[in-house]
């Protein structure tokens, strides 16, 4: 998935003769604090409602402010992942999309990655959510993904998390099962190491009521 199958047009770009005004109005209306601002067909940079903070004249053109982020934009043809970093290290709202000669082509929202993330992550497909601790020398995922198998499952979505200075690491998974019992007691027998478990609903096969039911009978 790349950047250019996110883009969005809901949310048109500024204009530099556009007024202070106006971009206040838009980013209100849009629920973002960041909004494009193009010449012609070329992306300029973004606007960030900290850059009108200081403003006093709301019918000022945004062509005549200094902008806090020239740079902050991705290709078409790059990955989701920088993207997602884009959002992360700049906290930004919008994203803005060009081809290799800087042409504005669109943008993608915030909320727009959120619901691709939801997607990719499997979060609206029902299942159960195995954390696990391994060493960094035993990721062998195909090995973990054949524990799953085994157990008539599938993982929906899995990703890693290291930690500093650590050899650990902690893999999540999303199963398409509820019921998780089988697939931990395989990874124990494994000798892997179950940190969490999420959504896991055991089978009820009756055994606990018959056990009450005796204790119950033998205190007559």
């Amino acid at each position: 998935m790349t950047a250019g199958n996110l883009i969005s047009d809901a949310i048109p770009p500024l204009r530099t003769s556009d007024t202070i005004q106006k971009v206040l109005d838009r980013m209100a209306e849009f629920r973002v604090a960041h909004l494009p601002i193009v010449n012609g067909e070329q992306l300029l940079g973004l606007v960030s409602d900290n850059d009108l903070i200081e403003v006093a004249d709301y019918t000022e053109p945004i062509g005549n402010l200094s902008l806090s982020l020239h740079n902050a934009f991705v290709y078409q043809n790059q990955h989701v992942y920088d993207v997602i970093r884009l959002f992360y290290e700049l906290r930004l709202t919008v994203v803005p999309v060009t081809d290799s000669s800087n042409t504005y082509l669109g943008l993608i929202s915030i909320n727009t990655m959120m619901e691709h993330i939801a997607t990719i992550t499997s979060v609206k497909e029902p299942g159960g959510i195995i954390v696990l601790e391994i060493g960094n020398r035993s990721n062998s995922l195909a090995h973990i993904a054949q524990v799953v198998e085994s157990n008539n499952a599938q993982i929906l979505s899995s990703y890693i998390q290291s930690f500093p200075d650590s050899t650990r690491l902690e893999v999540t998974l999303k199963v398409n099962r509820t019921d998780l019992s089988p697939i931990i007691a395989t990874f124990l027998r494994y000798d892997y190491t179950v940190v969490a478990t999420y959504n896991n609903i055991r089978t009820d096969d009756g055994s606990s009521d018959r056990y009450d039911q005796l204790m119950n009978y033998l205190s007559f």
